[in-house]
């Protein structure tokens, strides 16, 4: 086989192609194409247009970041992995999105380009409004013993161990609240990797947890394809997990074949449920029809003695079971939209509308984004920045206001923000018979978004 090597590759480490790979030296990686070539070619797919007589290749309208023969451009878009493929029947688009009502005329301005009496104006509503709120965060860092042995795994590094510590707290939360137990169906929203769901699981493998025989559902939400996933790994007896690739905003649950075979009683988790998707993830375990008739009355769901109590809860209609509780680590406040908020309602009933919410979304950063500035300073670990940069949205630099209140100042109001965020969620959750409580579930020295919101049915009003 005849190789073709550019003059640049003798001051490479690799001086000719490996063989039945491709000839075609890439000049910005200082090395030979590594593709595999067909028989008697010299170059791969990508390159084949560097041989005498080859094809015209073209860049493919799907995705530009391949490339395909011209005459084949017809057969390749048939089975290209970039193109539009059905949608799943649980997909209904827009279901989860909330009203569009004000979302279209609303304009957005940063913060940088209002007026200091613009932003004085802002600061005296967001006073005015947070009066008499009733949100409170308590602290309460718990943890669950199942994660105590990786916790002290020497080869886990800060980043690892930072996650482990969360990923322990929610379930300790999970445990206090009676929602970690088996013959339920766990729902994660935002799933990643998936490594909340598979925690849960190993929890839910002790000893006594086997006793009752039940099964135990985990369905993953993520919307973007991941690497790395660990829900495959398990193939536990009476366990099922079931991954999603869909966006919150389009997943109707009743139409989740899953969920409706069983009906399982469904708890929803999620760490770090990035800006608007925390409101989209309950309005799809809140608003789905099949789901809203499950849920009352409240009391039915309340710690059931057994099985049979489950059971008896679950096995309504022919939509999934009814929702036992909520358990997500909130952040990116800034990252909200007003279309999918939960606490329109809220808002609206203390003479706010749909621009002051854009704008305390925007202030909101101000509580954490000094901090972060503090930190990313102080820190010499690359990979600890690139995983605090994928876990939290970077802030918009036209939002941070310069002069305007002192730092400290500065992150008090975006605090503040943040809990009348939050306040408006809790009031959505109070509308569809849920306690709801916001807890500082970790420190700060371990996320500066530290805030779990969680929720249970509310008990009859005496």
């Amino acid at each position: 086989m005849h190789h073709i090597a550019s003059p640049a590759s003798l001051s490479s480490n690799m001086a000719t192609p490996l063989p039945g790979r491709c000839g075609f030296f890439v000049e910005k990686k200082k090395r030979f194409c590594k593709m595999v070539v067909g028989k008697g070619k010299v170059f791969c797919g990508e390159h084949a247009m560097m041989e005498e007589g080859s094809r015209r290749r073209i860049v493919c309208p799907l995705d530009p970041k391949h490339t395909v023969s011209e005459d084949k451009l017809h057969k390749h878009l048939k089975k290209c992995n970039s193109r539009q493929k059905p949608h799943p029947v649980y997909y209904v688009e827009n279901i989860n999105s909330g009203s569009a009502d004000g979302d279209e005329t609303l304009q957005q301005v940063s913060l940088s380009e209002r007026s200091r009496s613009q932003l004085q104006s802002l600061l005296d509503k967001l006073k005015s409004a947070a009066e008499g709120l009733q949100c409170d965060v308590e602290d309460r860092v718990l943890s669950h013993p199942v994660l105590q042995e990786e916790l002290n795994n020497p080869k886990n590094g800060d980043s690892a161990y930072k996650h482990l510590k969360q990923q322990s707290s929610i379930l300790g939360h999970l445990e206090a609240l009676g929602l970690l137990a088996r013959g339920r169906c766990f729902l994660e929203f935002g799933a990643g990797r998936g490594k909340l769901s598979h925690w849960i699981h190993e929890a839910l493998k002790t000893p006594d947890h086997l006793k009752t025989l039940d099964d135990l559902q985990l369905l993953l939400v993520e919307r973007c394809t991941t690497r790395f996933k660990v829900d495959g790994k398990h193939q536990d007896a009476g366990v099922q997990f079931e991954r999603l690739q869909v966006d919150i905003q389009h997943l109707d649950l009743s139409q989740v074949p899953l969920l409706t075979l069983k009906k399982l009683p469904l708890v929803g988790v999620g760490k770090h449920l990035c800006g608007a998707a925390t409101d989209l993830a309950l309005r799809c375990l809140l608003e789905t029809p099949q789901l809203r008739e499950g849920t009352e009355p409240p009391p039915k769901r309340l710690k059931p003695s057994g099985p049979s109590d489950l059971e008896s809860a679950g096995d309504t209609g022919s939509g999934p079971g009814p929702v036992l509780g909520v358990a997500v680590a909130l952040c990116c406040h800034h990252r909200c939209e007003w279309r999918h908020y939960v606490g329109q309602q809220f808002f609206l009933q203390r003479g706010l509308n749909a621009e002051d919410f854009s704008a305390f979304c925007r202030m909101s950063s101000w509580a954490t984004c000094g901090l972060r500035t503090k930190q990313h300073l102080l820190s010499q670990n690359p990979t600890n920045q690139r995983e605090d940069e994928e876990e939290h949205e970077p802030v918009e630099e036209t939002d941070v206001v310069n002069g305007f209140l002192s730092p400290d100042e500065r992150q008090r109001v975006g605090r503040l923000c943040k809990r009348l965020i939050d306040g408006g969620r809790l009031h959505f959750l109070k509308t569809r018979g849920f306690a709801g409580k916001l807890s500082r579930y970790v420190g700060s020295h371990v996320t500066l978004e530290n805030v779990l919101l969680s929720a249970v049915p509310s008990p009859l009003s005496t």
